[in-house]
């Protein structure tokens, strides 16, 4: 066990939708050489996935997704992340030989067939923290991990900052994630992010026997940063989509004072989309997510409108009183519940339409 080197590798975001939260492998690095050369160099990526397995985007939102343990030579795992700019940071663990065997011996329970794919879970249990949990729970000491200092982020702003280059990406999550999602989070919370586990990897120490030692021996560049394209989202982005629409609904209702007269379509076709767009929110109810359930923007996004479209159509003003207690909840909910941008002009057509209808 001299010999060998056991990592924790930590690879920067690239611009791949499901990469933009960086990856987390651990590396076993024989260094002996003999007569056949170098001996093993593996890394074990708890990442891979499939896209053509059946219904993949559902049932990731669904919370339904499994990911795979992989066992990889490293002459393949890094030129992967070279291609697409991402730097590759190595973290050597001040592990002893029986800290080794116990890793080892772990890592090779995992590989079975009956123990390498798991149930994902985007915040609790992905391919940052199966690398953190395997390393903390076969070391021979405890590990004592460094305070954190200035406050705790929530869910949402650390998804945010992944998402900071992608803002139709960001206003999605946003609309998905709810309440929780607004909570502070603590330290084994925020190792969710690969970037978070290897800073505080560098500031842990491990406690045996009354003696300290650094849990991590050295840090070194294994792929050195590259030039990575950004590649742009749609023309709009989600504020400017929502201050056109706010704008047409303005200039539409003109024309309705002007002609004195109340356009129903235009209700129609918010309340529709109101109600499609309701359904996925209703969906994610039944996520195993843990931070989708409980939601405030169901509070503008449900299926109620398509119940009262009928009623709209016959010019009755039962849906404008429900739609203006749901819109002042909205607004109340904003005290807890981060909402995505835009979202307060699109819940000012809402308002101008209910005054409209309520004249």
């Amino acid at each position: 066990m001299d010999s060998v080197e056991v990592s924790l590798l930590t690879c920067s975001p690239h611009e791949e939708i499901y990469s933009l939260y960086g990856h987390s492998a651990i590396r076993w690095h024989d260094l002996h050489q003999d007569g056949l050369g170098k001996g093993q160099d593996l890394v074990f990526n708890w990442g891979m996935f499939s896209f053509s397995k059946p219904f993949f985007a559902l049932r990731f939102v669904f919370g339904l997704t499994d990911y795979e343990l992989v066992c990889m030579n490293a002459n393949t795992f890094f030129p992967y992340y070279r291609q697409w700019g991402s730097s590759v940071t190595e973290q050597v663990l001040n592990l002893t030989a029986d800290e080794k065997r116990k890793v080892q011996q772990a890592l090779a329970e995992n590989l079975k067939s009956e123990n390498r794919v798991y149930r994902y879970n985007f915040f609790y249990d992905n391919c940052s923290t199966r690398p953190r949990d395997i390393i903390e729970r076969n070391l021979n000491g405890q590990i004592i991990w460094a305070e954190k200092e200035g406050d705790q982020p929530t869910f949402r702003e650390m998804v945010r900052t992944c998402n900071r280059n992608h803002l139709w990406s960001k206003a999605g999550n946003d609309m998905l994630l709810g309440l929780k999602a607004d909570q502070k989070t603590n330290r084994q919370e925020q190792e969710f992010l690969p970037v978070n586990l290897m800073q505080d990897m560098a500031q842990a120490q491990i406690y045996e026997n009354g003696e300290y030692r650094p849990l991590v021996k050295e840090q070194r560049t294994i792929v050195p940063p590259g030039v990575q394209l950004i590649e742009p989202d749609w023309i709009l982005t989600p504020t400017q989509t929502a201050i056109l629409l706010l704008i047409l609904s303005v200039a539409i209702t003109w024309i309705e004072w002007r002609r004195k007269k109340t356009f129903k379509w235009l209700d129609v076709t918010l309340m529709m989309i109101q109600g499609m767009a309701g359904i996925a929110l209703t969906a994610m109810l039944f996520s195993q997510h843990p931070t989708t359930t409980l939601n405030l923007n169901y509070l503008l996004f449900n299926p109620l409108p398509f119940f009262f479209i009928p009623s709209v159509i016959r010019r009755k003003k039962t849906w404008w009183k429900v739609q203006m207690t749901l819109l002042a909840l909205f607004a109340v909910g904003a005290i807890f519940q981060s909402y995505a941008e835009g979202m307060g002009f699109l819940a000012l057509c809402l308002l101008i339409r209910i005054l409209v209808n309520e004249k």
